[in-house]
């Protein structure tokens, strides 16, 4: 959770329409460490 706040507050995502942006950076970073369900939930509850 935290390398994903960090990506949003690096990149200035807001809202749910920079959830597609956040989540390719946060897989590229996590690698195969996170499932991309799990991704994806932290990053909507972080955007909105």
């Amino acid at each position: 959770e935290a390398v994903i706040a960090k990506i949003i507050s690096e990149t200035g995502a807001s809202g749910i329409a920079s959830m597609g942006k956040v989540m390719g950076l946060a897989a590229a970073q996590l690698g195969g460490t996170a499932e991309g369900k799990t991704i994806s939930t932290i990053v909507k509850k972080l955007l909105t």
